[in-house]
């Protein structure tokens, strides 16, 4: 019933306490902040309680909510903010963290090859300082201009797009360094 909805009709209709609206919401947008909690947490276990978390707190705030702005870049702030208080968090108390469970795939052989690179351009970009790191999962996971990027990390825009610029040259370097693309001499 409400996939048909606009987010602004979706959005009024949460706050007249329709938790369908709400739960459609949560369906458009669940995936993409995870993606943006795992970018930042680098950490499936608390990627799903912050992503979990930020929808309550999203929900919560809605009435503070502006309807003249991006939703996704005010829940994408949110589920920032939630990763920042989490990585200060783990800063005084480490966590162990399990290797994920591989996946089968029809190719075995090929399955291996694209996840041992997949798991060497995380552990590449994992290295990158977070100033760096953040705006590149998010231009390149979440698929978030400039300005959403910004106004998400509460940076400016000349800034983020500098970071993402030396953030590619440095994870280009550190994929080189690891044999995942070879540097081709002219």
């Amino acid at each position: 019933m409400y996939r048909v909805l606009d987010e602004v009709s979706l959005l009024r209709a949460s706050l007249n306490g329709e938790v369908e609206a709400w739960g459609e919401m949560v369906c458009r947008y669940k995936q993409a902040v995870f993606g943006l909690c795992l970018g930042f947490l680098r950490n499936r276990a608390d990627a799903e309680d912050i992503t979990h978390d930020a929808f309550i707190r999203a929900y919560e705030n809605l009435r503070r909510y502006r309807l003249e702005r991006k939703f996704s870049t005010w829940l994408f702030t949110i589920a920032a903010n939630l990763c920042r208080n989490r990585l200060r968090y783990r800063r005084y108390h480490p966590v162990f963290e399990p290797p994920d469970a591989a996946e089968g795939g029809v190719d075995p052989a090929a399955a291996v090859a694209r996840e041992d690179r997949q798991l060497r351009v995380k552990k590449a970009l994992d290295r990158l300082p977070p100033g760096y790191r953040m705006p590149l999962v998010l231009r390149y996971y979440n698929d978030l201009s400039y300005r959403d990027i910004a106004e998400t990390l509460s940076l400016p825009e000349g800034t983020i797009k500098t970071r993402i610029h030396r953030g590619k040259l440095i994870l280009k370097e550190e994929m080189e360094r690891d044999g995942v693309i070879h540097h081709e001499r002219g």
